[in-house]
């Protein structure tokens, strides 16, 4: 078995919680520590195993994730794998001195958006992951390496993307060393076609590798654009409990796919998910204390699910 088909493994669906790292980024509110960990914590009391818990960017500029070294610990303490965003060089050399499990870098779609999130070319970005892989295979050969293509279906800068070019960069990343791709609709642009059909396509370039699907609801497309993701091959998806999060660096960028709908999205089509609603509540009450003042979302929040009903499909 390789190293990523222990961890993200092809034959079941996986559900990345993504809340404490990109639920972050942009919020008004900045939980206390404590706060965060009580949040992790409950979430993995409901079945939540994969969890971005940070970012190894500078204190000074992202002071909400100063405490990114307590986060790792309190994942390795439940034994959850931990993943966290390594933006550059320095970011990457933070992230090889702690046991985060997955280092996510970012590879934009678009030379536009590359400048304004990294300030550095996308092939350049391209070469940081190969740098990352290099040294992650020589001195820490447990970790992931993620590679996610920010602006895959649809750029705020530039605008549209064309397939053939996200499916060459995901190639490209995986030719440098990533063990994953992700293909992200960081301004939320896409419909569930676009979805449908770039999902189709990375299934062949990934040959057989799992691939991460991150979906953002600007526009109410996320549960159907998951759902056409899920149709298409995908068997990992980014989301956010309450669908917190967007990226500072996009024009337009609002929260995530919520969490919550999408467990029931997976659950009613068929992928069990083995995370449970009702303790989701929980992990959603603590992180709507910490963060009294950002909005959070969810169709299953409202209405529940449907009672004295075969809900599952």
């Amino acid at each position: 078995m390789s190293r990523i088909d222990a961890i993200y493994p092809a034959d079941r669906i996986t559900l990345r919680e993504v809340g404490l790292r990109d639920g972050l980024q942009i919020a008004r509110s900045h939980p206390a520590t404590e706060a965060k960990l009580n949040w992790l914590e409950r979430e993995a009391a409901a079945g939540v195993r994969h969890f971005e818990i940070g970012s190894f960017l500078p204190a000074g500029r992202f002071p909400q994730f100063a405490d990114v070294g307590a986060m790792i610990e309190g994942a390795e303490r439940h034994d959850l794998h931990s993943a966290a965003l390594t933006l550059n060089e320095r970011g990457a050399e933070a992230a090889f001195a702690t046991a985060i499990r997955e280092m996510v870098c970012v590879v934009s779609a678009t030379e536009e958006h590359s400048e304004a999130n990294m300030r550095r070319s996308r092939g350049d970005a391209v070469d940081l992951v190969r740098q990352i892989a290099a040294r992650r295979d020589a001195e820490a050969p447990g970790k992931i390496v993620n590679a996610g293509i920010a602006m895959a279906f649809g750029c705020s800068l530039a605008g549209d993307v064309a397939h053939d070019e996200v499916l060459r960069l995901a190639d490209a990343c995986l030719e440098a060393g990533a063990d994953i791709v992700g293909l992200a609709d960081t301004v939320g642009y896409a419909g569930p076609k676009a979805v449908g059909e770039l999902c189709a396509r990375m299934s062949g370039v990934c040959a057989g590798r799992p691939f991460i699907i991150h979906l953002h609801d600007t526009r109410g497309m996320g549960v159907a654009n998951a759902a056409a993701a899920l149709d298409n091959g995908a068997r990992v998806i980014d989301a956010s409990l309450g669908g917190l999060g967007g990226c500072p660096f996009a024009p337009g960028a609002t929260g995530n796919v919520v969490f919550e709908d999408i467990v029931y999205l997976a659950e009613t089509m068929g992928f069990a998910t083995g995370i449970d609603l009702d303790t989701l509540k929980t992990a959603r009450r603590i992180a709507e204390e910490a963060m009294p003042d950002d909005d959070f979302h969810g169709a299953l929040h409202r209405a529940g699910p449907p009672q004295n009903a075969r809900w599952r499909a």
